[in-house]
């Protein structure tokens, strides 16, 4: 299929294909488990994208990326992700990527020389902590109830975090924390940068979880101090923060799971053209002809919608509805591609000789994290109805359109 990205965006997306292909597959048919990869051996992945010219393409060239847009940037993400180990690779990986898009729009140039540009070498690892157990923020963030006070030069934080994904390795958290508890929480709330090490942070464990190749992390602070200039952006605006590091981030994961879902279908049409059944291939069989054919025009459509939400942002919409039908239709379509070529693939679907076991148990957390299906639904709802607001005429709601 053929999209509106621009030369830059194709060029820089057959390099990422091209990578993945020749550099990362290989890897990973050989390890064959994702988590079994080692640091040496993903630093060795890391060295081979910059070879190629496709290392964090999404951050600004004097942060050591290669100051590509995100617009530009997302079919790179797309090729990243036709493997589990191609966005680490290519340090496209979540919570890294938003972490680090978010740290370059806010920072300051302190704080990017000290976590910014180890970030995009690779030389630290961070965490996005901002879900809470109940009764905390979870699908609502206004639930928020970890809190950082003010004393003196520093700020004090308390609270109980989980699904902090790669909490457990973090060496940097990203703390979503209450700073005002007399306002809306949408008026009241900062990010606060806080060093894992630091005395009072408690990383209590590594939830176990669906999905490969990450950590989702509970972790408590207690008591935990950082210096006053930690504060990651405007005192009190960390709604906004969120807001900025998550639109682009739900794409970004978009054009992953997309990629993730390509690479599903192609398994599964080589296996249907190699596999012969009652006389014949079974890719003449109709009935399984007719499944890819809807998934790839899921898929195609699914596509189209990232690109037109991420050309809204680019012109400088906030593009909420957008980004959130993106993120639920997309979330749908790759589960059901994935879910469909391990259908197709009979027992080799299920077995981790191939990666679509891997894909299975990894797309289904999408459909929650960076805002469940519902959540995204809400949104979407509210705006189609504010805009067919029914007149009220002599108190009764008009409903026809004669």
């Amino acid at each position: 299929m053929e999209y509106d990205d621009s030369p830059t965006a194709a060029e820089l997306a057959d390099r990422a294909r091209a990578f993945v292909d020749e550099v990362v597959l290989p890897v990973e048919r050989e390890r064959n488990d994702v988590e079994a990869v080692s640091r040496s051996e993903l630093a060795d992945l890391r060295e081979a994208a910059r070879d190629y010219g496709v290392y964090c393409p999404q951050i600004g060239e004097e942060w050591g990326g290669m100051g590509v847009s995100l617009r530009d940037a997302l079919p790179a993400f797309e090729q990243a992700g036709r493997s589990l180990l191609g966005p680490p690779a290519m340090r496209v990986d979540a919570p890294d990527e938003g972490n680090m898009h978010l740290l370059e729009l806010l920072g300051t140039e302190a704080q990017k020389d000290r976590w910014l540009r180890p970030l995009v070498d690779g030389d630290l690892v961070s965490g996005f902590s901002m879900t809470e157990p109940l009764p905390g923020a979870g699908s609502d963030p206004k639930m928020i109830r970890t809190r950082a006070e003010r004393d003196g030069d520093e700020w004090v934080i308390d609270g109980h975090k989980w699904w902090t994904t790669n909490g457990v390795e973090a060496d940097l958290l990203l703390v979503f924390a209450r700073t005002d508890p007399d306002a809306h929480p949408y008026g009241g709330c900062s990010i606060l940068l806080v060093p894992a090490d630091a005395p009072g942070v408690h990383v209590e464990r590594d939830i176990p979880h669906l999905g490969r190749g990450t950590s989702h992390a509970e972790i408590r602070y207690d008591g935990v101090r950082v210096p006053r200039e930690n504060l990651l952006g405007p005192e009190n605006e960390g709604f906004r923060g969120v807001q900025l590091r998550l639109g682009p981030a739900r794409l970004t994961h978009c054009m992953r799971f997309s990629g993730m879902a390509e690479r599903a279908l192609a398994v599964a049409k080589a296996y249907l053209h190699e596999r012969r059944a009652f006389g014949e291939p079974l890719a003449e069989k109709q009935g399984l002809r007719f499944e890819i054919a809807d998934a790839e025009t899921r898929l195609h459509a699914a596509r189209t919608t990232i690109r037109h939400a991420a050309d809204r942002l680019a012109a400088g919409e906030e593009a909420r509805v957008e980004v959130a039908m993106s993120k639920v239709f997309t979330a749908s379509v790759a589960q059901d591609a994935i879910d469909t070529a391990v259908q197709l693939c009979g027992g080799n679907g299920i077995a981790r000789d191939l990666p679509l076991a891997d894909f299975y148990e990894t797309v289904r957390m999408f459909r929650i994290v960076d805002g469940a299906d519902e959540v995204h639904r809400r949104t979407i709802a509210r705006a189609a109805f504010e805009e067919h607001r029914p007149e009220e005429v002599a108190g009764v709601a008009r409903f026809d359109d004669r």
